[in-house]
């Protein structure tokens, strides 16, 4: 990689960046199952069964594998990104900033939102390989395989430690408990840590392990309240941009 990176963002994905689920793609080609996934989903974001676990489970749920025509299909009805999000990583990539998506949802899916020029080029991408399609010129250049939900902080650290970018100027965004432990890494590491549309789970894990949330982007649900996604999506994601900047541009304390 020839571009000199001066800071990291590393990002959730489903209802953290865009109102969608992990396996709304599966459950829109399949919908008899669509309420044992959002079952699934919950609890691993819960912390109540591990990523290992649910892809287990979804595995004996999914009668087939969901095909490039399918995947293709689902995204052409139903793709969506909350405001501002595609403009946010193209800011990222105008000002040498490496935005990683880091996400439970399947590699598969990035690979067809990339190929359909959805989002902007994401250079890093951090994902389940449940579904995977044959490489394509518009894959990220470098693909890491998730198989827990602490495998999002190895995958940061050890993308971030090749390109020389100290913890310092890394950003991390979430939603849920499944990026606790993303932010617990963080914490311990001196990155910066965003709750995006911050749910109880991700609330939950970090007061349990004292870490503070540095910044709480979009409605916060850490108080149990109803999601509402008209609200959701009035919120700009690139109103993120200044507090990013902000960030990286701190010198490091000595």
């Amino acid at each position: 990689m020839t571009t000199r990176y001066r800071a990291i963002v590393s990002s959730d994905w489903s209802e953290c960046l865009s109102p969608s689920g992990p396996f709304d793609c599966l459950a829109f080609n399949h919908p008899e199952i669509e309420a044992d996934l959002t079952a699934v989903f919950r609890q691993y974001t819960g912390n109540q069964i591990s990523l290992g676990q649910a892809a287990a489970k979804i595995k004996i749920l999914l009668p087939d594998p969901i095909s490039h025509d399918q995947m293709d299909a689902y995204l052409d009805a139903s793709f969506a990104t909350y405001t501002g999000v595609p403009d946010l990583i193209q800011w990222c990539l105008d000002n040498q900033i490496l935005f990683m998506i880091n996400s439970t949802g399947m590699i598969g899916y990035f690979q067809r939102v990339l190929a359909k020029k959805l989002l902007p080029p994401v250079p890093a991408l951090s994902a389940h390989p449940m579904i995977r399609y044959p490489e394509l010129n518009s894959d990220p250049t470098h693909i890491y395989e998730l198989f827990e939900t602490r495998g999002k902080a190895q995958n940061t650290e050890t993308f971030a430690r090749s390109l020389g970018v100290e913890p310092d100027k890394i950003v991390l965004i979430g939603d849920s408990g499944g990026d606790g432990p993303h932010f617990e890494w963080g914490a311990e590491s001196g990155a910066h840590l965003i709750g995006s549309m911050t749910k109880p789970s991700l609330d939950s894990y970090c007061r349990g392990k004292d870490i503070t949330i540095n910044l709480r982007f979009g409605p916060d649900y850490s108080k149990e309240e109803k999601l509402d996604q008209k609200m959701e999506m009035a919120i700009n994601f690139m109103d993120l941009a200044p507090a990013i900047n902000k960030i990286i541009g701190k010198k490091k304390k000595k």
